[in-house]
């Protein structure tokens, strides 16, 4: 998991962002679904210890309790306390709008149904109740509306004052909100439900309720259940829980079973790292509820996301022939966490699907890897770095059974940045990783950079580009081996500082930057353009490479070696920043150090990313690396970022560039 920068405007990470403050509002309060869940199972008349009395605090903690929990819980995530407050409140004009509506629309069903000539005691309430679409509406938006309102007049109100001002201003805005509630979110709330809880019930009619898994399942592994699980699925659950007390949805994303399979077949079938790893992460997937640890293995090989898929699909259509359900959500996705939602009666039918998932997953798995002929056993490793850029963030159970883990006993005091020629994404990534676990008190520890040639068996942890990373482990057969594929912003660097946190004693002596802090006479002005013209990758590294013939700090086969470079590992580094240069073998090109800056304002596309500055890197010795240095702290600060767009002279590029210390 190595976090990477996307594209602007992906929709797909917009998406997961959307998802992943969904799920915040959600994953917290949890126990307190988990508690409700409880006393459905124990109370209610049909519970295994039926009690009419204790049976009460059943609806009201659905109808209420649940959803300013998660109402309060979004208004802080968007303003503290202050926010869970005011949103919490605002809540309560939602529900009692939806109350009123679904009144009024049940007292007209029910003219309609009497006036047709049928029994008033056969006629079933036919609305539901939407209260937690309208939490995760109001909660956030109220809490939003309090912060724009408070900043508008921040620092003009007298001494004195401010308390009253206050808690007057929430007190009102909790009142306006909850109107607000009441007669413009619980309609369009409602409706939206409608539509939604309308489309589940023909997909269940239809027996169509098995595709869901075609989306379910590859959104698991690119991060974007969380929209369709917490977004749609939970609300709808709940809804369903609370008038029939279960509810299928549940288990469409929570079912542990198809990563369960996958994983014993790998076990069985697959080979290398892959095999020896998947045992421990079926226990941790199946019983911990972890169901990322098993993406990876997806992602080395994508065309196992066939057997995860069959596999849901199979687990749905048994759960929906049996007509099971859990009471409440199951989170993590543990098979404990399963069976202690499940509704009575359901636990046949939960079983059954759970072992038929697993059991289709494994087969189909099996079948796919069988016919895999090739020797590739995959790159466990830069597929877990692949999963951390879709999650975009690290995930530290993943990374150790994807090797990131020490044996026994083992320390980390010395790490080595290792790529092609040694020169410019080495020094950036070690300069950026230098700095966080300096700051994280470990001084004992050395980063530097080198040349994979230059590799020798002497490291504690390699770090390398995801595309260098088996050159990189023949030279250091004996050292743990960490792929990165953002060099500027990489997760993995804080699971370093995570890992080094676990096996070094914090607060060694400070060790200083392998570099001479001499950063001058490398950037010249000349070789400073602020109006690039290329429109593309290629165009861009001939731009700068040109600039740096001009200066005569290459020869002009210096340029072809840059082209050379980009060809086998890119030089994107995150952030904006593209450093091309040349090959290891190339060094014999380059007359002195030098470095070129050319800046786009409409930007360049690198390999599907964006770069707005092209920094052009000539090394011929180590003192160009100073720089790189400060160039890395600049790229690291967006205020810094912000400073180089809006320079308008060499000098000024120059004075950022070089005055900014790691």
């Amino acid at each position: 998991m190595s976090t990477q920068t996307e594209p602007r405007g992906g929709a797909r990470v917009h998406v997961q962002k959307f998802g992943t403050f969904l799920s915040n509002m959600i994953m917290p309060n949890i126990p307190a679904l988990i508690a409700w869940g409880l006393l459905t199972a124990l109370f209610i008349d049909v519970g295994w210890l039926p009690n009419a009395e204790m049976a009460t605090m059943v609806g009201p903690t659905i109808h209420y309790l649940l959803p300013i929990l998660i109402a309060a819980t979004g208004g802080r995530m968007v303003y503290g306390d202050r926010g869970a407050v005011v949103g919490a409140f605002a809540v309560m004009g939602a529900i009692a709008g939806s109350d009123q509506l679904i009144a009024d629309f049940n007292a007209d069903a029910l003219a309609d149904w009497l006036a047709a000539g049928k029994a008033a005691e056969d006629f079933a309430e036919l609305g539901q109740v939407h209260m937690f679409i309208g939490a995760m509406i109001m909660g956030p938006l109220a809490a939003w509306v309090m912060k724009k309102l408070d900043a508008l007049w921040e620092g003009k109100v007298k001494a004195g004052f401010e308390m009253l001002v206050n808690m007057f201003s929430a007190g009102i805005v909790a009142f306006a909100m909850a109107l607000t509630g009441f007669w413009v979110v619980a309609p369009i709330v409602n409706k939206i439900m409608d539509v939604l809880g309308n489309g589940v019930e023909t997909l269940v009619n239809n027996n169509l309720l098995p595709l869901t898994s075609v989306v379910i399942e590859p959104a698991k592994v690119f991060f974007l259940n969380n929209a369709i699980n917490h977004g749609v699925l939970t609300p709808l659950g709940l809804t369903e829980a609370a008038e029939t007390g279960k509810s299928v949805l549940f288990l469409l994303e929570a079912n542990p079973g198809p990563g369960l399979g996958l994983l014993l077949a790998i076990s069985v079938f697959g080979k290398g790292v892959a095999k020896a790893t998947a045992p421990g992460a079926a226990i941790i997937q199946f019983f911990g509820g972890i169901h990322e640890i098993y993406f990876p293995y997806v992602l080395m090989k994508p065309k196992l996301i066939l057997a995860t898929v069959l596999g849901g699909m199979t687990g749905v259509a048994i759960n929906v022939a049996f007509d099971v359900g859990l009471r409440a959500p199951a989170a993590p996705g543990s098979i404990f966490a399963v069976y202690a939602q499940t509704a009575s009666g359901s636990y046949v039918g939960v079983t059954l699907a759970v072992l038929g998932s697993a059991g289709v997953s494994f087969a189909v798995a099996a079948f796919l890897l069988k016919l895999d002929k090739s020797e590739d056993e995959g790159d466990l490793a830069a597929a877990t770095a692949q999963m951390e850029a879709n999650k975009g963030k690290k995930s530290s159970v993943a990374g150790a059974l994807a090797g990131t883990a020490p044996a026994a006993g083992q320390q980390v005091h010395s790490i080595v940045f290792a790529c092609d020629a040694g020169m410019g994404s080495s020094a950036m990534g070690a300069s950026v990783l230098r700095k966080k676990i300096q700051a994280a008190g470990h001084g004992d520890v050395t980063v530097v950079n080198k040349a994979i040639s230059n590799l020798d068996d002497s490291y504690d942890l390699v770090v390398s580009h995801q595309d260098l990373t088996d050159r990189a482990k023949q030279r250091t057969p004996s050292a743990m081996h960490v792929s990165v594929d953002n060099f500027m912003a990489s997760p993995r660097y804080d699971e370093i500082v995570e890992l080094i946190d676990r096996t070094n004693a914090p607060g060694g002596a400070a060790v200083a930057d392998p570099v001479a802090d001499t950063a001058s006479s490398v950037l010249d002005d000349d070789a400073i353009v602020l109006r690039g013209t290329a429109t593309s990758r290629d165009d861009a590294i001939t731009e700068a490479g040109r600039l740096l013939v001009a200066s005569g700090a290459v020869e002009a086969s210096y340029v072809d070696a840059m082209h050379e470079r980009e060809a086998s590992v890119s030089t994107h580094m995150g952030n904006g920043l593209a450093i091309p240069h040349g090959t290891n073998e190339a060094k014999s090109a380059i007359n002195r150090t030098a470095i070129s800056f050319v800046r786009y304002a409409d930007g360049v596309d690198w390999n599907g990313k964006p770069v707005e500055f092209v920094i052009g890197i000539a090394g011929a010795g180590d003192d160009h690396l100073a720089l790189l240095q400060k160039i890395a702290g600049v790229f690291t600060d967006q205020a810094q970022v912000e400073r180089l767009r809006s320079a308008g002279s060499a000098d000024e590029v120059r004075e950022i560039l070089e005055g900014v210390r790691v």
